[in-house]
């Protein structure tokens, strides 16, 4: 039995689909328009899809970092932003620990620590757009594993 693809599931299911990009898209652009700064955004989604094991949305996010200028290194390094001092501001810090919360939800996992260092960084109405942000990555990563989606293969250099 092989494990990969599973499920041509947003073709099966495209009106539901067509509503979750619609939502996501939304959900985005808000973001961005209230002030969410564009790198934080691909850092949430990067780390919500991280923590998910998500592979198809980590190559996905890290390949639209990059082409918006989020630097490798600091992809690389985000798996493990809490030891690398110097790669992450204390605001992305702050909506990384964030996203990890909305991620995995245990009890009292988003606590009243990490939702007030993000408001130490962020107003209010940020905090809403990147709680968004992370549950919306979450539902995507839910979707992309049941239907077991591949990861656009590497790249190869000649």
């Amino acid at each position: 039995m092989s494990n990969w693809p599973r499920l041509p599931l947003f073709t099966q299911a495209k009106e539901s689909y067509s509503a979750m990009k619609n939502f996501a898209d939304t959900v985005t652009r808000t973001a961005l328009g209230a002030g969410v700064d564009r790198a934080v955004v691909h850092l949430v989604k990067i780390r919500v899809s991280q923590v998910n094991a998500c592979a198809f949305c980590v190559e996905m996010h890290c390949r639209e970092a990059r082409a918006d200028g989020v630097s490798e290194q600091r992809i690389f390094q985000l798996d493990a932003w809490r030891h690398s001092p110097g790669f992450f501001t204390e605001a992305e810090q702050a909506a990384l620990e964030l996203a990890e919360a909305v991620t995995v939800l245990q009890p009292g996992a988003v606590s009243d620590s990490s939702y007030e260092t993000a408001c130490k960084h962020f107003p209010e109405e940020l905090v809403a757009h990147l709680i968004f942000v992370a549950t919306v990555m979450n539902s995507w990563n839910r979707l992309a594993i049941s239907a077991r989606l591949l990861p656009r293969p590497p790249e190869t250099t000649s």
